[in-house]
């Protein structure tokens, strides 16, 4: 029997600290639409996977930002790849895949100019399109490379360096010359850094003896400080920074959840040594995008670039926990919420 009807996640309350799934999300169950509802230039967008990343947080806060807050009632923001379930349009056919900012529901009606086309490389698959292709992917590309611009013999640390976008930039790093030291948060996660990835070292920061490995890691000062974390981090790579070191601010995971986010203390550093320390958007980079995909294609299809994904099952229902567990590292490399169940045939409109 086909169901009828379908979930979506909306935003209930904003949060003052961490989330509490249950206070700052509902879920709702409404009715699938049919396709005699579409209009001309709409498709039914059926989603499969539902990537979570650390932005979801600023989201939800009512304050001036790079997009506009998620409003109260309003469907969690997200990225989805999907299938096409019903199409009107010429982009689409019923049965293809897509992937674009769906939001956390099962189905909607989307005009398929806010979707995009998947394209899945030689040694590539399905969620590709959310992690390594995706906007992780592209962050890590343009951060290290248009914002850190990297080259061979820099010394380059990267802090969250077994998540989505830290896995990847040190993986570019390594492929432009450079000498590279991850930062994670478990002895397995620095395993995989150093034996699956070919980072040159890796430390964790759980480590009781961390700061004084991490001042031994950095004796000859850091080129490039990749930082996803902020925090006592940013501070103990501030103190190490090489004159002209390039700071690449791309998040700062540790202070999301606080209502008094901390404020690097060694800052007079950058005075001293002359740190560039430049934040990005990665929608700054759109028009380039086509490019950076292409060379991501490349470097996967020849084994250049590994990748890990974390991938929770149980539907929507499991999104709001499985975002919590995103703030306490509990994934390695992409986290993605698997919508519906999917087999991963690796071919998508080659």
């Amino acid at each position: 029997m086909t169901a009828s009807t379908y979930t979506s996640v909306h935003l209930a309350k904003r949060p003052k600290d961490v989330i509490i799934p249950d206070e700052t999300f509902t879920l709702k169950t409404n009715d699938i639409p049919k396709a005699a509802d579409l209009k001309d230039g709409e498709v039914l967008f059926q989603s499969l996977y539902l990537s979570l990343d650390p932005a979801m947080r600023g989201w939800m806060n009512d304050t001036r930002s790079y997009v506009p807050p998620v409003q109260i009632n309003e469907t969690m923001r997200g990225a989805c790849i999907g299938i096409i379930k019903a199409s009107k349009s010429l982009s689409f056919a019923t049965g293809s895949y897509a992937m674009g900012t769906v939001g956390w529901t099962e189905y909607a009606i989307i005009p398929s100019e806010a979707l995009q086309p998947i394209n899945i490389p030689a040694n590539g698959k399905l969620t590709d399109a959310l992690g390594v292709l995706g906007m992780t992917g592209l962050t890590a590309y343009f951060g290290i490379l248009s914002v850190g611009q990297v080259k061979a013999g820099d010394f380059v640390v990267v802090s969250g360096a077994a998540g989505a976008t830290g896995s990847v930039v040190g993986q570019i790093a390594k492929l432009k010359g450079a000498r590279v030291l991850g930062i994670a948060g478990s002895e397995e996660k620095v395993r995989w850094l150093k034996e699956g990835l070919g980072f040159d070292d890796a430390l964790n920061y759980k480590d009781a003896e961390f700061a004084g490995k991490f001042k031994e890691a950095t004796k000859d000062y850091i080129d490039i400080f990749f930082d996803n974390v902020g925090g006592e981090i940013l501070d103990l790579a501030l103190a190490r920074a090489k004159p002209h070191a390039r700071f690449v601010i791309c998040g700062a995971i540790s202070q999301y959840n606080s209502s008094k986010p901390q404020g690097p203390k060694n800052y007079l550093n950058i005075i001293s040594q002359r740190i560039r320390m430049e934040g990005f958007i990665v929608f700054d980079y759109a028009s380039r995008y086509p490019q950076a995909r292409a060379e991501l294609a490349q470097w996967l299809s020849e084994g250049k670039i590994q990748r890990k994904e974390t991938i929770v099952q149980g539907g929507l229902a499991k999104a709001g926990e499985a975002l919590v567990s995103l703030y306490k590292g509990s994934n390695t490399g992409k986290l993605l919420v698997e919508v519906f169940p999917h087999e991963q045939t690796g071919k998508a409109n080659l």
